[in-house]
């Protein structure tokens, strides 16, 4: 659970179910908030905030302690605001923002909760918020190390631009994409990328792209079959296509299974017997089928839209007016598919830690990993 406005004084979150035991320091958290600041196409606000966590509850000498554990980042901007953003009676009267962007919630959002001045929704419904998800994120990963899955993104488009398919390991892939501006693995592609992003600024545009998520070392047989709400495969696509611009989510194959035999699709199973497990020589499915891990890296895309908020802005309505503008302007980025890959880590995160939870449980660190081991010891012996 999260709370807090995007030029408010702080971002909170909460995380409840984390076993105690478990090493965890604000550094480790605010390695993963440095890296959602950065990416080539930012806008002016990563220039002011400079986000790093204070870990409020839940952990006490190093460990956390079972307890929820209670993150809070501060809006170092909001002292820019306060005459605007202050949670106490205002010093003057605000001047509404009544003028909706095309492709923000601002006029869904004033609908919905009859709000005619527009900053009570789009305060909320900023990318600001994904700081939160970012930190939680972070401790989710410290938890899933214990079981020994990594999670790393890069980005494999950005508007017109595609880096080219790789069959590099994992790890190289990881490495090169963290090393860039761009989170992109390939340096030729990220160069035109930046090309790209700076027509685009040049023209006061905006561009999308898609960033690839990849987990691995991911146990088989977490998530389910039995019930819809269970099915990995979906929490992951919800938890992703609920990042601030997200419009398509793929697992492995995806949209290109559709336009494939089931011959060119599926995924052929072998065995390994010196190392007693089960392989396939690809991995279309994405490490996922039915719904549940299959032991092959999980692989998830996700394409983001290019940012609503334009200097060449689009037409609007004043919704108490009702006549014609053009629509407000906010500081915003040019492009931040790479920032959004972050936050596509934290999501998987996040995911693969309640299925994780859900798998092995344990109150405790040490009974968390005893039930991991004995779960080993049974795919063993399969």
């Amino acid at each position: 659970m999260t709370a807090g406005e995007s030029h408010g004084p702080r971002l909170t979150a909460l995380v409840e179910g984390v076993p105690s035991g478990l090493p965890l320091l604000a550094e480790d958290i605010d390695v993963d908030l440095a890296r959602r600041q950065r990416g080539y196409g930012r806008g002016g606000r990563m220039k002011i905030e400079t986000d790093q966590v204070e870990i409020v509850g839940g952990v006490r000498g190093g460990e956390t302690l079972g307890s929820p554990i209670a993150l809070s980042i501060t809006n170092r901007d909001h002292a820019n605001w306060v005459d605007r953003m202050s949670p106490g009676p205002l010093p003057a009267p605000a001047e509404p923002l009544s003028r909706p962007r095309p492709g923000h919630v601002d006029l869904a959002g004033g609908l919905k909760h009859d709000r005619h001045d527009l900053r009570d929704v789009l305060e909320r419904a900023s990318a600001r918020e994904t700081a939160s998800r970012t930190a939680v994120g972070a401790v989710c990963r410290k938890l899933l190390r214990v079981a020994g899955i990594d999670v790393f993104a890069h980005v494999v488009s950005i508007g017109p631009v595609d880096a080219p398919p790789t069959s590099s390991p994992p790890e190289e892939i990881r490495g090169r994409s963290r090393a860039s501006d761009l989170a992109c693995a390939d340096p030729d592609a990220e160069a035109r990328m930046k090309v790209a992003i700076r027509d685009a600024a040049h023209s006061g545009d905006t561009l999308g792209g898609v960033f690839e998520v990849v987990a691995t070392g991911v146990l088989p047989g977490l998530g389910s079959h039995v019930q819809w709400d269970r099915k990995l495969d979906g929490r992951l696509a919800q938890a992703l296509m609920s990042i601030q611009a997200i419009k398509g989510v793929e697992i492995g194959l995806g949209f290109m299974a559709a336009r494939s035999s089931g011959s060119h699709v599926h995924d052929p199973i072998h065995y390994d017997g010196a190392a007693r497990r089960f392989t396939r020589p690809t991995n279309r499915a994405g490490g996922l089928e039915g719904g549940i891990t299959n032991g092959m890296p999980v692989v998830c895309r996700a394409a983001m839209k290019p940012i609503a908020t334009l200097k060449k802005a689009l037409a609007s309505v004043d919704v108490r007016t009702k006549e014609p503008y053009q629509a407000a302007f906010e500081r915003s980025d040019v492009c931040a598919v790479a920032a959004a890959s972050v936050v596509g880590e934290a999501m998987v995160c996040i995911v693969l830690a309640d299925a994780l939870l859900e798998k092995f449980a344990g109150d405790s660190l040490r009974e968390l990993t005893r039930n991991i081991h004995g779960y080993r010891a049974q795919l063993d012996e399969y």
